[in-house]
């Protein structure tokens, strides 16, 4: 349970914002200190399993054959085979349009190699080369578990940005999200919570509110 400085910040984020003909999202920006972000082994990267869920559509791509392929039709956005991989390979227009269009990918294990022949030059530079599926593991578990998920990625910049949910959701499920974010933060970042500076709540076009 997140703490009630942080459920006020969201709570005074939500009541400012002015009335929109959209769906706002909710967004946590997070300013960085004392870390050489030149040095990649100091930057943030990593996904986050939101509790409360991210409040928005979240688009996965599953690279898998046979049964997998078969189960993962169920919960993902698409699903491309070996052959299909190739396509892309050759199309690098269509590559691109799939990969800014997707949040996450996940591929069996046995075909990464052949992903990071053919796309790693497009996923890659996004950060979005696709989760290893191992053979234990279930796919549509794992897709159903990113689908609540959010990346934190700093790359070299002090100040970054992560989806906490939407205006329509309440302000504890969103201050319960953003706990989790911090307190991961915090046993991540070497000095743990002295390397953040400030942290900001805000929806999509309202003001930024300061969370405690």
């Amino acid at each position: 349970m997140a703490d009630n400085d942080i459920e006020e910040a969201v709570a005074r984020a939500l009541e400012e914002a002015p009335e929109r003909n959209f769906r706002e999202t909710v967004d946590l920006a997070i300013n960085l200190r004392d870390l050489d972000l030149n040095d990649p082994s100091n930057r943030v990267d990593e996904g986050v399993v939101l509790p409360s869920g991210t409040g928005q559509e979240t688009q996965i791509v599953v690279f898998a054959e046979g049964e997998t392929a078969v189960r993962a039709e169920e919960v993902a956005d698409e699903v491309y085979g070996g052959d299909e991989v190739a396509d892309l390979a050759d199309d690098n227009d269509a590559a691109k349009d799939l990969a800014d269009a997707t949040d996450f990918f996940v591929a069996e294990a046995s075909m990464m190699q052949d992903i990071a022949g053919a796309l790693g030059q497009v996923l890659g530079p996004r950060g979005k080369m696709p989760t290893p599926l191992q053979p234990d593991d279930d796919v549509v578990e794992t897709v159903n578990r990113m689908k609540n998920t959010v990346q934190l990625r700093s790359r070299d910049r002090r100040t970054f940005h992560t989806r906490v949910g939407a205006e329509d959701m309440s302000a504890e499920d969103i201050a319960d999200n953003i706990d989790v974010i911090l307190r991961r933060l915090h046993a991540d970042l070497e000095k743990g919570p002295l390397n953040i500076d400030a942290v900001y709540v805000k929806t999509t076009m309202g003001p930024a509110v300061e969370v405690a």
